[in-house]
């Protein structure tokens, strides 16, 4: 297992040496930079897999509140509109809104793992939710949707990701954090989090969740961040 884990590091690695050293703002999918993109998908592709779990902290690893930072792009702290719902769609059998108390009422799942940033920084926090995995039984994804995109009312941030990384066992829709309702600083009234994925993938405010035949991007890898950005 520590050789898998290294040579991922060493994939990760890479990428970024790459990305710092020539990157097009305006072209991040082409040249050079477009081809170690391609690359670097098809090798953590091939080193996940759906059964390998990020680690359990101990209690005593919590980051402080205070300390764990809060990030969205809008100019304040994004509040949900009235009536807020998750609308869920795309390819599946059962097109749905939901409301916080219906998602409450499906299978509840909770971790304390470990949060990396792709800025350098870690923490940790414990996180309940429903797995994106139970959403989509619940609605009935197609198996063809091989990827799942995010959208926020955080400025309509987004991200797609591969459907295997989506329906990990640590891959949660959040409404709850260190025991308490999610507060807006950290996404709520729902945010995405897993364990296997770097920060800038875990789309908070979420709005909308769509199972779908192809991947769409995303805010910042529609930038040149790596789109896969496992960890």
């Amino acid at each position: 297992m520590s050789e898998r884990i290294l040579t991922r590091r060493r994939v990760l690695l890479g990428a970024a040496a790459l990305a710092t050293s020539a990157c097009d703002s305006q072209r991040p999918r082409e040249g050079f930079l477009g081809v170690m993109d391609r690359f670097n998908q098809r090798a953590q592709t091939a080193l996940f897999h759906p059964a390998r779990l990020a680690p359990e902290e101990p209690v005593e690893q919590l980051t402080p509140p205070r300390d764990f930072p809060h990030y969205f792009i809008s100019d304040t702290v994004p509040l949900a509109p009235a009536g807020w719902r998750l609308e869920v769609g795309g390819l599946v059998a059962r097109p749905r809104a939901f409301s916080l108390e219906e998602l409450r009422q499906l299978p509840r799942t909770d971790f304390r793992i470990r949060h990396h940033c792709v800025e350098g920084w870690s923490a940790v926090a414990s996180w309940h939710g429903v797995r994106v995995s139970d959403l989509a039984r619940a609605v009935g994804a197609d198996p063809r949707a091989g990827f799942v995109e995010f959208r926020s009312f955080d400025q309509d941030y987004y991200s797609s990701w591969d459907a295997p990384s989506a329906l990990h066992p640590q891959t949660v829709l959040a409404y709850g954090m260190n025991g308490a309702p999610l507060i807006p600083g950290h996404g709520a009234p729902l945010r995405l989090y897993s364990g296997v994925k770097l920060g800038y993938k875990m789309v908070k405010y979420l709005t909308t969740v769509r199972f779908l035949p192809e991947a769409t991007g995303g805010t910042w890898e529609d930038r040149g961040y790596e789109w896969f950005a496992g960890v």
